[in-house]
Order: structure tokens, then C-alpha cells, then sequence
């Protein structure tokens, strides 16, 4: 199988064009990640990408985590698909389909010198991944006294929930016990959850650290990014409707939050192709090389 090594703002993954492999079976898929994403034996990456077209002819993109497992969304990862599909001359309609939901997708100016592509991420403000309040409740700059007494987060669903929290000064290891506590709250977090801490910088930028469900600590999480962006314009730290940088130790994105009824965060940021190479699966067995 071709495949493309890529990265959106440092978060870098392993792409290809599932529609010239339909034979693949999902589970396959899942063994394949888990072989192609490891960084010592595999090409290395946070993730799988697939560009597959669903039986209705909407294009789309399936996520997988280096542990085998499908994400909902990734919006760094969605980015890089819509370059490939663009490049491959697919006519997506200007949408995107992600672990069920459609995304308006669209390109703009280079970012950093590279392609750049915008996706408009519908929020919502609770979603059954979230068993610590109510349906038709907002949990917005609040604590959750079993994970951590003093931080305030605010939880969101951007088709994968987030919970994210607004710090001084991030501490990646204070950061990495939370996202590992999360998994003994099964109670509160059914389908766990990515765990991100931020600091506003300015009016118009801030920085962020993630903790991935599935993938541990990365460079990068556009998701994390937007939910982020998301909650400092819910919480006035900036003005909505105004596009803000947001940054981590990969990269950075903009991103620009409409609040009002429904809640949409435009995302944008780099897709980067990095190197292209042949991969080979059969039987379990993996192999590849760089062309």
C-alpha cells in the first residue's frame, strides 16, 4: 500500500487513500496501526489516517490510534486528508465525514509556507462520554473533585470529547497523571477522554499541552487545540468571533469560535506531506520502505 508520512501542526501520522484498498478489513486496519504507528519497529507516527468513501459516495476520513483503536475526529489528521482528496481530484463537496458527523471543509492561504486547509468542528456542550453532569447542562470552569480539587475544566464534544483546563504554567507531568487517572474513572468517563491544560498568553493566543485518549502525550491535538479555543472565548478570556493563534509544541493553528445557538470553531492550520513509501501487510507481518 502507498502511504503518506504527514504532520498538521507536529501531529504526525502515516496516510493513505483507503479507496484503492477496499479489501482491507477493519480489523486488519486496527492490526496494521498498531504495527505502522510504532515508533521503534513501525514507520512511526500518531496515527492512521484513511481517506474512504462511505456507501452514500461522501468522502471521509477514519482515525486510528496507535493502539488500534478509531477516534471520532482528529483535527490535524482531517487537514491532511482533505489535501489528499484535493490532490486525487475527489470531488468532496467542500465536506468531510468523521466518525459519523460531516465537516464543511475548505482551502486556505499557505500557513508557514505549507498547504493549509480550514474545518468547521460543530461543538456541543455535553454528549454521553460525559457522566459527571446532566444532559442539558454546560460544564464550563468547573471542578471535578475525583480527578483534580483545584483546576477547573471546562467539557466539551467535538465529535471526541474533551475536557480542558486553563493553567498558569503547564507541567506535562502533572498533565500525564491526569490523563492516566482518567482511566481508573471509568464512573465518570465512560469512553475516556483527551485531557488538555492551556495558558492564555494574550487576547489573541494561547498555548496548549494534550494528553490523547489512546495515544498518551503528543506534540499535537487539533481537536484539543479548538476545544481550547472554544473554551477561552465561552469563558470572555477573548473576544468570539475573533480569529486567535493557538499554539503547542508542535506547531500552531487559528482558530476562530461563533458563539451563539450552535457552537462552530473553525480550525486552521497546515497539511504538511512530509515523505511517501510503500508499506506491505500479509498475514500480520509488516514491512516498509521510503521512495
Amino acid at each position: 500500500m502507498e502511504f503518506i508520512k504527514c504532520h498538521g501542526s507536529g501531529n504526525d501520522f502515516i496516510l493513505i487513500d483507503a479507496t484503492k484498498y477496499a479489501d482491507v478489513s477493519k480489523a486488519e486496519w486496527c492490526d496494521f496501526a498498531r504495527k505502522a504507528c510504532c515508533r521503534t519497529s513501525g514507520i512511526g507516527s500518531d496515527g492512521l489516517l484513511l481517506l474512504v468513501r462511505h456507501d452514500d459516495g461522501v468522502y471521509g476520513m477514519d482515525m486510528l490510534n496507535p493502539d488500534g483503536t478509531y477516534a471520532e475526529m482528529c483535527g490535524n489528521g482531517i487537514r491532511c486528508v482533505a489535501r489528499l482528496a484535493a490532490e486525487q481530484g475527489y470531488d468532496t463537496r467542500g465536506v468531510l465525514r468523521s466518525g459519523g458527523r460531516d465537516y464543511a471543509i475548505g482551502e486556505v492561504e499557505h500557513i508557514d509556507g505549507e498547504p493549509a486547509f480550514s474545518v468547521d468542528i460543530p461543538i456541543r456542550l455535553w454528549s454521553k462520554d460525559f457522566a459527571f453532569y446532566a444532559e442539558g447542562e454546560e460544564f464550563v470552569a468547573k471542578r471535578i473533585e475525583a480527578l483534580d480539587a483545584d483546576l477547573e475544566f471546562t467539557a466539551l464534544n467535538l465529535g471526541n470529547p474533551h475536557i480542558v483546563a486553563e493553567v498558569e504554567e503547564i507541567s506535562l507531568e502533572h498533565l500525564t497523571r491526569l490523563g492516566e487517572r482518567v482511566l481508573e474513572l471509568k464512573e465518570l468517563f465512560p469512553n475516556g477522554v483527551n485531557v488538555s491544560f492551556y495558558e492564555c498568553r494574550s487576547e489573541k493566543e494561547i498555548f496548549v499541552a494534550t494528553y490523547e485518549r489512546g495515544a498518551g502525550l503528543t506534540l499535537s491535538c487539533g481537536t484539543a487545540m479548538t476545544a481550547s479555543a472554544t473554551a477561552v472565548a465561552l469563558r470572555g478570556r477573548v473576544v468570539a468571533g475573533e480569529r486567535i493563534e493557538v499554539r503547542n509544541r508542535g506547531g500552531r493553528v487559528f482558530c476562530t469560535t461563533r458563539l451563539g445557538k450552535e457552537i462552530v470553531t473553525r480550525l486552521e492550520g497546515n497539511a504538511s506531506f512530509e515523505w511517501r513509501g510503500v508499506a506491505r501487510y500479509e498475514c500480520g507481518e509488516f514491512s516498509f520502505e521510503r521512495r
